[in-house]
């Protein structure tokens, strides 16, 4: 079972953000955003303000932009132009071991061709805290262990890396991204291939970091109703536009869906979730 309160330990720069919460500055401020590959354009002018303390659900459908989005708000990619700040800093302004302290990214794809083990690729979370030409402390070690006993690795900790399922590699890179221990964490559909259990404690594990220690969950999802259990915020995106944007219940709406997606549905409150929920209108064979 995934039990995992990242409070636990001390992140170097939650104390800074959570005074900067107190000032009502934004985690992020992304402003007429543009990027494309080549010729074929991804985003289109998006402008997009990310208040600390909340899970925001990026939706939308395949090729929509989202990937790309968390890219440059996690700094891996840059923008053709726009701008993009950080707790009020040009994020171009952070170097890469400081941003690293700051923001944790969990990709869709996780690709290692070397046989390290599961406990040294989780160890390698705290590699923007160990100084160069150094090893990690024991704290880092101390921290590591702790996170791989809380995310359920223990048995696979000396396992390489390679011998593993797409599932079980996705969580031992959610368990790095914890060990990295950051105020802001983004997720790029990182349960996709996790079964039912794991994705279902994963994300309530996150979701209880947001209301408990104020960190900040951004997470590209495709399933409705997995964004509408878990997110208060909610950010529609089709061809590299956003579509809207606000708390989850004023978002997910049956109109939204039809002009995000093309699809009919039902948005209705569901009393065993306590939350929105989506249904669509199946064809069974006869």
């Amino acid at each position: 079972m995934l039990d995992v309160h990242l409070s636990d330990v001390i992140c170097e720069g939650l104390q800074n953000y959570l005074a900067l919460m107190v000032h009502k500055t934004p985690v992020f401020e992304v402003n007429r955003l543009h990027f494309s590959y080549g010729r074929q354009k991804v985003l289109d002018n998006i402008s997009l303000t990310i208040e600390a303390g909340n899970f925001y659900a990026i939706v939308g459908p395949n090729g929509c932009g989202k990937t790309t989005l968390l890219d440059i708000m996690a700094g891996s990619k840059t923008p053709g132009s726009g701008s993009i700040r950080y707790l009020g800093r040009d994020i171009k302004e952070y170097g890469k071991r400081k941003l690293a302290r700051e923001i944790a990214l969990v990709p869709q794809d996780f690709y290692i061709h070397f046989p390290f083990t599961v406990g040294e690729v989780v160890l390698m979370g705290r590699h923007p805290y160990i100084p160069r030409f150094g090893g990690p402390s024991k704290e880092d070690i101390d921290i590591a262990e702790a996170i791989i006993e809380k995310t359920g690795l223990c048995r696979l900790k000396d396992k390489y890396i390679t011998e593993l399922s797409g599932g079980e590699k996705q969580r031992v890179v959610f368990a790095r991204a914890l060990v990295q221990d950051t105020p802001v964490l983004i997720l790029d559909e990182a349960t996709s291939n996790m079964d039912i259990q794991y994705t279902l404690n994963f994300l309530r594990a996150v979701s209880e970091e947001v209301s408990q220690a104020g960190r900040t969950v951004i997470s590209a999802l495709h399933d409705l109703n997995l964004a509408a259990n878990y997110s208060n915020k909610m950010v529609f995106m089709k061809s590299g536009r956003i579509v809207s944007e606000g708390n989850t219940p004023e978002v997910l709406t049956e109109e939204g869906i039809k002009a995000v997606f093309n699809v009919e549905s039902r948005v209705y409150f569901d009393r065993y979730s306590n939350s929105c929920q989506v249904s669509f209108k199946g064809i069974r064979p006869r």
